[in-house]
């Protein structure tokens, strides 16, 4: 037992700094290749693998009802959530991509309670609402402020969409379980979205020939699946079995702080104290939104 929460732990620093490191390495991509095609080959080729090994360990295709149920969440996960993701690291800092992206537990608390008239949500969580929100408008001033790059803003609100169809596929998944494996479930998604993804980036117009994407994409692309969408994915799986939610929640909040100093590392982004401390404040709210929303689903000791 204490072998596996050590091996628990690992995996938790892994899938914090790996998912932190994969947006730095969109960004990398996307400078020369279009965002969709770039989203397509990394979900085909990380799909593929974990399809092929599951099915060579005597795995049964899922059923039509399964597949459609793999249709939906590929849409929402990854054409979706990941795919507008990668689109909007476009025109914004990695780190800022990634800081919207932890934002989704907030939009969880908002949906919630606009749309399925949740009452549990106590006074902590609407001051971790409100900082997450000042906390995430400093950034974006800031990074509005040294972003002179054209789009800036379309970048935001992609980014956003991105940010909240993830918090409706988490409200989605938590109302609708599946029984399929959930690696094999994953691997179903990536496959069936990268088809999705390469059919909308065709039919665009915005695809280039494999043979013109770059080396440094290719390169980069080859850490995303091997390192971001089988390693990470694994380890995370892993932590969430072995180690309490709250722990195990952890990732959401290093992987921004990751992604923002691995971005001013090795792509240039700027680095302000204003980003810093507006960070800090977000992701502060973000955890306090997370710590109520635990303590509303414990029950009352006498």
């Amino acid at each position: 037992m204490q072998a596996d929460k050590q091996k628990a732990y690992i995996a938790l620093a892994i899938t914090s700094i790996v998912w932190g490191t994969t947006w730095v390495g969109s960004k990398i991509c996307v400078r020369y290749t279009p965002a969709f095609e770039v989203a397509a080959i990394r979900q085909f080729s990380g799909g593929i693998i974990y399809v092929l090994f599951f099915l060579i360990k005597g795995e049964k295709l899922p059923t039509l009802k399964q597949l459609g149920w793999l249709t939906i969440m590929a849409i929402l996960m990854f054409v979706s959530s990941n795919g507008l993701a990668t689109v909007g690291l476009k025109y914004i800092p990695s780190g800022l991509g990634a800081l919207i992206a932890a934002l989704y537990p907030l939009f969880v608390v908002l949906i919630e309670l606009f749309f399925f008239k949740n009452r549990k949500i106590k006074a902590s969580t609407f001051i971790g609402l409100f900082l997450g929100i000042a906390g995430i408008a400093v950034v974006f001033y800031d990074n509005a402020f040294h972003n002179n790059k054209e789009g800036f803003w379309i970048g935001v609100a992609v980014s956003m969409v991105a940010m909240i169809t993830w918090a409706m596929t988490t409200i989605f998944i938590a109302k609708k379980k599946s029984e399929l494996n959930p690696y094999n479930a994953l691997g179903w998604q990536m496959l069936l979205s990268s088809f999705i993804m390469y059919g909308i980036a065709t039919a665009t117009g915005d695809v280039i020939p494999f043979a013109q994407i770059p080396l440094e994409t290719w390169g980069t692309l080859a850490y995303m699946v091997g390192a971001g969408s089988i390693i990470a994915f694994i380890a995370f799986i892993y932590s969430m079995k072995h180690l309490e939610p709250g722990i195990a929640a952890l990732y959401a909040y290093i992987n921004p702080i990751v992604a923002i100093l691995v971005g001013s590392l090795l792509v240039d982004e700027k680095l302000t104290i204003n980003i810093l401390i507006g960070s800090a404040i977000t992701l502060l709210g973000v955890y306090l939104v997370n710590r109520s929303l635990k303590a509303a689903t414990q029950p009352e000791t006498a």
